[in-house]
């Protein structure tokens, strides 16, 4: 079968209007995946390499029902890839008959007080909710936004090893406010993705959590195979070797899923994907229960899109920077007219022309939470150094802005040369050992 970039055209795909497309009652939903289920599967940008599109038709005969797209990310930089497919792969699969959902990639931030944590989740939450109008709000064949939170890991050292996580309240906390207020928002009740180790490690049992429905990725348990069911340790299904205790954990010691993520090694090709692995799910439940999820449409209204160059103000609240041992560390916080937090963008230290010569020096930015940045500058020399802190956002949405900044640095010891060290090779291992390779 020829590529999907040959079957539709992207004036072809354009002209589609996804209002008039007919999308499959109950009985007619596809239930011939891995143990009579039906079967979806997940994709980002990773299935795009060399921007290579994806052949969807291809995907429906294989027999997939329904694709959760990424749709937004926490990362600036992770976000603008995920915005350059959503649009396309929505229209793509909607328009081969394949229901589509999506999800947000989140990163937690380094605060621990309540309502910075609110704070926080709500300004993520605001970027999801302009991603979906940008696609102009759900249709009828747009399942719910998934909250992806799978990683708990707050700072990063220099060498990017995690220095601290947050606490399993904090997580849990910030996860219930995201997934509320997309609820409130647009009407639909929001899943979350995890696995069931994070699930139980890293969040506290919760009743309100565990009334979203979830979506749990758990490897090397075989969904085709009788009574196969995720959430036992070892991939076992005897009790003595243990179940993952969660706040979707049941009597029975399973877990209450929605859909399982069976497998990360699905054979690319097969569905009409570039590249060599895709991630497989299966639907827990029959047509009835996947159209339920339907339920309701939500059309965006003029406040809910994203604004342009949208006003910003910006308060350097912290300087340390003395000697040259010592990196310079600017606490930075940027909002928007209503005092609340910037959605996206960064901040970066710009040396003055009028400085005698500009040093070469290495900036990294570590966000505690929305809006608010650390910004470290390593390799100062001795002087006085006129700049400005300035603030940019490569979406557009909100408008470049600079506070002057001027830093004065002391001479300081000159430390010791770095011990040289031989780069350690690590063994090749196999990712896809003991997964479903479907």
């Amino acid at each position: 079968m020829k590529k999907f970039g040959a079957l539709l055209s992207a004036s072809v795909i354009a002209a589609f209007s996804l209002t008039s497309i007919s999308p499959a009652s109950a009985k007619d939903l596809n239930v011939n995946g891995p143990g009579g289920r039906i079967h979806g599967a997940d994709i980002s940008r990773w299935q795009h390499p060399n921007g290579k599109p994806i052949n969807f038709v291809k995907m429906h005969d294989a027999g997939v029902a329904f694709v959760m797209i990424k749709a937004s990310d926490s990362r600036d930089d992770a976000d603008q890839l995920a915005a350059k497919y959503v649009k396309m792969d929505r229209t793509g699969a909607q328009a081969a008959g394949i229901y589509t959902g999506f999800y947000h990639y989140a990163i937690l931030p380094d605060v621990t007080a309540p309502s910075a944590l609110i704070k926080d989740a709500q300004v993520q939450a605001q970027k999801v909710i302009w991603r979906i109008a940008s696609l102009g709000g759900y249709n009828e064949m747009d399942l719910p936004v998934a909250l992806d939170i799978e990683n708990n890991c707050v700072r990063l050292s220099s060498t990017k090893v995690c220095k601290k996580t947050a606490t399993r309240s904090a997580a849990t906390l910030w996860s219930k406010t995201f997934l509320k207020t997309i609820k409130e928002k647009t009407g639909r009740t929001p899943l979350i993705y995890s696995s069931p180790y994070f699930l139980e490690n890293s969040l506290i049992r919760d009743k309100e959590l565990s009334s979203y429905p979830l979506w749990i990725a758990q490897y090397a348990i075989d969904p085709a195979k009788e009574g196969a069911l995720p959430n036992f340790k070892l991939g076992s299904h005897v009790k003595a070797a243990g179940c993952y205790v969660h706040s979707w954990t049941t009597a029975g010691c399973t877990a209450n899923w929605t859909v399982w993520q069976y497998t990360s090694c699905g054979i690319a090709p097969k569905y009409g994907v570039p590249g060599s692995r895709l991630d497989l799910n299966v639907f827990g439940g029959g047509p009835e229960k996947f159209q339920s999820l339907l339920t309701g449409t939500w059309l965006p209204d003029t406040a809910d899109f994203m604004p342009q160059g949208e006003t910003s103000t910006i308060t350097i609240t912290a300087v340390s920077a003395s000697t040259t041992n010592k990196n310079a560390v600017i606490s930075v916080e940027v909002k928007r007219p209503d005092n609340s937090p910037v959605v996206t963008g960064a901040v970066k230290y710009y040396f003055h022309s009028s400085n005698s010569v500009i040093p070469k020096v290495t900036q990294t930015i570590a966000r505690e939470t929305s809006g608010s940045w650390k910004l470290s500058i390593v390799g100062l020399p001795a002087g006085t150094w006129v700049g400005n802190v300035g603030f940019k956002d490569a979406s557009g949405t909100h408008a470049e802005v600079k506070a002057p900044l001027t830093l004065t640095i002391e001479q300081g010891p000159t430390p010791p040369p770095a011990p040289t060290k031989k780069p350690s090779v690590k063994p090749a291992t196999d990712s896809c050992r003991n997964q479903i390779k479907n």
